[in-house]
């Protein structure tokens, strides 16, 4: 299935629980075939955090990722441009996902001491903010989850304060201007809170993926991500994929994706040492 393809697919459906009232208040729980107890994958979407991207396509990777003996659980959340969607109800919605894993744990034979989270995009932003939950007090007002036990970021928004000044599509919009309610100087403090470059160091490992070709989201922010990780001493690796766009590696037939596949197993596997 070509990566042009892929995004117009609907995969097969998952078990949809909701973890909150609200209307993007949901995730798809995948399982796989193989007796539990099952390690987890938190998969989560991208988009510009808005909302004309939902769940649907990170669902091919949540499929490939259950087949290769994971539980996935590939969540929505609420986006810019919905009710309460954008800071901080964007994040409240993702943290409160992930929490949620403890509520239906037992009933599917969950893993909770082996959770690793994987985004694509905005959806890597949030999986590297994610990762610092367990180690950052000043995010703590955003709720608590389980422990994890590591981070997949996919050509992922890993500085925000950078990202100010990235303008995307034909109208030239800033996307986290957006998200966050203005720019750096209006509302500094809010970048301090959600941009994963200043949660650093996060004590867990986390394996950065991203495109040299990706003109949706530059490199930069995956170096600049890296290279302040590295210097907080934290236990990150740096996957640059030669030739690749933004939309392939999340397509888990390409050989990008497989990639972010193999990522995932390494980090489960070191959990279940």
């Amino acid at each position: 299935m070509a990566t042009r393809d892929y995004m117009d697919v609907t995969p097969p459906p998952g078990i949809r629980i909701a973890y909150g009232p609200g209307p993007q208040h949901f995730g798809d729980l995948r399982i796989p075939a193989r007796p539990g107890p099952h390690p987890v994958v938190v998969v989560v979407h991208g988009g510009w955090w808005r909302s004309v991207v939902d769940l649907t396509y990170a669902g091919h990777m949540a499929e490939a990722l259950t087949a290769d003996g994971y539980a996935t659980w590939n969540i929505e959340y609420r986006r810019i441009g919905q009710p309460g969607g954008g800071f901080p109800g964007t994040l409240d919605d993702v943290t409160a996902a992930v929490g949620a894993l403890r509520s239906f744990a037992t009933g599917y034979d969950l893993d909770l001491n082996r959770i690793v989270v994987t985004g694509h995009s905005a959806g890597g932003h949030i999986a590297a903010w994610l990762a610092a939950r367990a180690t950052r007090s000043e995010i703590d007002g955003f709720g608590a989850i389980p422990r994890l036990a590591g981070a997949v970021p996919v050509a992922g928004v890993l500085d925000l304060d950078r990202t100010s000044e990235l303008r995307v599509g034909r109208d030239g919009m800033v996307p986290v201007h957006d998200f966050l309610g203005g720019a750096f100087d209006a509302v500094p403090e809010r970048y301090a809170l959600a941009s994963p470059a200043r949660l650093l160091p996060v004590g867990i490992p986390v394996v950065v993926l991203h495109g040299d070709a990706d003109d949706s989201v530059p490199l930069e922010l995956s170096q600049r991500y890296v290279e302040r990780a590295r210097a907080a001493g934290d236990p990150v690796e740096f996957v640059v994929l030669s030739g690749v766009d933004h939309l392939e590696p999340f397509d888990p037939a390409t050989p990008p994706g497989a990639a972010v596949r193999s990522a995932i197993r390494s980090l489960i596997s070191r959990a279940s040492a």
